[in-house]
């Protein structure tokens, strides 16, 4: 089925250029959640663009895509030492895209989920030994039978420590994916102030917590065969 995807819109595989994305605007064209309806923690923090409120202290913020943004942030809010997620759109050029204007492939960005945690390091390793097991990160561009630049796998780091860890991550999960005989990771790896516009923008009300809305609602996530510890 895949294959056919891949003929159907292998356009929407090739990334825009920044000069021929589409216009965005200057502000949000839709409300903001802001209770996370299964954590109950507040998704938007310090970047609220009213009412800002912080975050726990020592709280660190990664962004991660990995296909449809609904599953990714399934997994996510599960891990012990995650303060919030939300779901929204990294990596790309337009300002303040919406999600139809994402889907068209025309705006850069992938559909991506913000991850706010605390505890370091170790609960890092814990939301990358999820993402990488969770989804197949070997795939270019494509997440299943869901194809075009909004479904690449990415990791946007906002500090280098965790850029460090993201690397080591994927270095250790290629070994395990060649000693399963899988192919090469495709992931975007970089700074999330170096993804694109740099920016991250928070996604419409309907697609934050989706699956927890609608646990019957698509999702083609799930461990892909291949698991690897990173201590």
């Amino acid at each position: 089925m895949w294959q056919i995807m891949d003929l159907i819109n292998g356009h929407k595989k090739e990334m825009v250029a920044p000069q021929d994305a589409l216009p965005g605007r200057d502000a949000y064209p839709y409300p903001l959640a802001r209770a996370h309806a299964v954590l109950g923690t507040d998704m938007l923090g310090p970047h609220a663009p009213t009412d800002p409120t912080p975050w726990p202290a020592g709280s660190e913020e990664i962004i991660l895509a990995g296909g449809c943004f609904w599953g990714i942030e399934r997994v996510a809010w599960q891990i012990p030492g995650v303060h919030t997620t939300s779901a929204g759109y990294a990596g790309g050029y337009t300002p303040h895209p919406t999600y139809e204007e994402v889907f068209s492939s025309k705006t850069g960005h992938t559909e991506a989920v913000r991850v706010i945690y605390t505890g370091g390091e170790a609960t890092l390793r814990r939301i990358l030994e999820q993402f990488w097991s969770q989804h197949d990160p070997t795939t270019a561009m494509r997440q299943g039978n869901d194809v075009g630049t909004e479904y690449r796998s990415a990791v946007y780091w906002t500090d280098e420590a965790q850029g460090e860890v993201v690397r080591e991550s994927a270095r250790l999960y290629q070994e395990a994916l060649a000693d399963a005989g899988r192919g090469r990771i495709t992931t975007e790896l970089k700074p999330l102030a170096e993804a694109g516009s740099g920016t991250y923008y928070t996604a419409e009300p309907e697609h934050q917590q989706y699956l927890a809305k609608h646990p019957g609602g698509y999702c083609n996530h799930g461990f892909n065969g291949v698991a690897c510890s990173l201590g």
